[in-house]
């Protein structure tokens, strides 16, 4: 494959580029202290066809590919990880789980006002007991009539606060079972779902993360996505595409921590010569440029698979994997580049590191990521 942008790919990196420069670089560090979750710049962003990259025109989206999605991604989270991460979580997770599964009836009910941020999605399967062990989840949805009663709490949601629409796994059969579980959409004003906690976090602060709590949550029939028992199936599927957007987030964590490292390492002086003369700090740098360059490449990879429809299962989760990795290793050298000067708030890199480390555990931990490979590598 050619793994030269487009003409199309560089116009939208560049929009996100500016956009990320002028209206989030100069409040990342405001919103960082107050764990502030800026709800206007994802309405911006909806204007500009990025919060519905990927759904088709007629959903009111961009219609774009993975290759413009991914840019975005990085173009942002090369400013800041938490819009990055936002971005990523309502592209890939609620507004892709009813592109993927909807029908068509639910597409133009729910596409449109997702595509353009008039509503912000959140996508709910982690518990508080039940991260990786999704076949023993406790949220239950029970047939009652025509409808279903919802009970329960997720967890670690993206937006599980402000969010105006959920897609939900509940477990619909017994646990441990095949086929247990159906996904859901809930909107926010649904009577028996409420906002939990509200997480205070290490880092991607102005990314909320909350609890989502369903007490006889009571949503008709028509909110079911695809089949009873479906929905761990489909929710996996998701998570393929998902794991993509999360490695292009690291990689623009990684970008953003070597960009600033490398241009300390070239004005900062000692012994009366610039750092980056000395090779403890020349070769950090060659490593980070290596190594993010070989993210890229996965990255690229996975999206082009992406785009042809292919299976992602073992692309995605290398390119998730390496890539996450490789960004919390990057912020650490960063971060040393910077000596004492980097442990501040005063320069970027400390945001980088703390930010970095959520890459290597959400949407899939990085042990869980060499169990798909694994998988994958086995079966051949």
């Amino acid at each position: 494959m050619n793994f030269q942008p487009n003409e199309i790919t560089e116009q939208v990196a560049q929009t996100a580029r500016d956009f990320a420069r002028q209206y989030i670089k100069p409040y990342i560090m405001e919103w960082d202290e107050s764990q502030e979750f800026p709800l206007h710049i994802f309405k911006e962003l909806g204007k500009l066809g990025m919060m519905g990259v990927l759904v088709p025109e007629v959903y009111g989206g961009a219609g774009l590919s993975y290759f413009e999605y991914n840019a975005i991604i990085q173009e942002i989270s090369k400013v800041c990880g938490s819009i990055g991460l936002s971005v990523a979580a309502h592209n890939s997770l609620c507004t892709n789980h009813i592109l993927s599964f909807g029908t068509e009836t639910q597409k133009k009910q729910w596409l449109p006002k997702l595509a353009t941020a008039e509503w912000l999605g959140a996508w709910g399967l982690t518990e508080p007991n039940t991260g990786s062990d999704a076949g023993n989840m406790k949220t239950t949805a029970v047939k009652d009539g025509d409808d279903w009663l919802l009970n329960g709490t997720k967890s670690w949601i993206t937006h599980g606060k402000t969010g105006d629409i959920a897609v939900v796994i509940c477990r619909t059969g017994e646990p441990r079972t095949s086929g247990n579980s159906t996904a859901f959409v809930v909107e926010r004003n649904t009577a028996g779902f409420l906002a939990g906690k509200k997480e205070n976090k290490l880092g991607m602060r102005a990314s909320e993360t909350a609890e989502m709590i369903f007490d006889n949550c009571r949503i008709p029939d028509a909110n079911r996505l695809g089949e009873v028992g479906d929905g761990f199936r489909q929710a996996m599927k998701i998570l393929d595409g998902g794991r993509i957007s999360i490695a292009a987030l690291s990689i623009g964590i990684a970008k953003g921590a070597y960009e600033a490292a490398l241009q300390y390492a070239q004005e900062r002086h000692q012994f009366d010569q610039p750092i980056s003369n000395f090779q403890g700090i020349s070769f950090k740098l060659a490593d980070m440029a290596t190594e993010i360059m070989a993210s890229d490449l996965l990255v690229w990879q996975s999206c082009d698979l992406k785009n042809r429809g292919e299976k992602v299962t073992k692309q995605g989760a290398m390119a998730k994997y390496y890539a996450s990795e490789i960004a919390v290793k990057t912020a650490n050298d960063a971060v040393q580049i910077f000596g004492g000067y980097g442990y501040t708030k005063d320069f970027p890199v400390e945001k980088y590191y703390r930010d970095a480390k959520l890459c290597t555990i959400g949407e899939g931990t990085s042990e869980i990521q060499k169990l798909v490979i694994s998988r994958e590598v086995l079966q051949g």
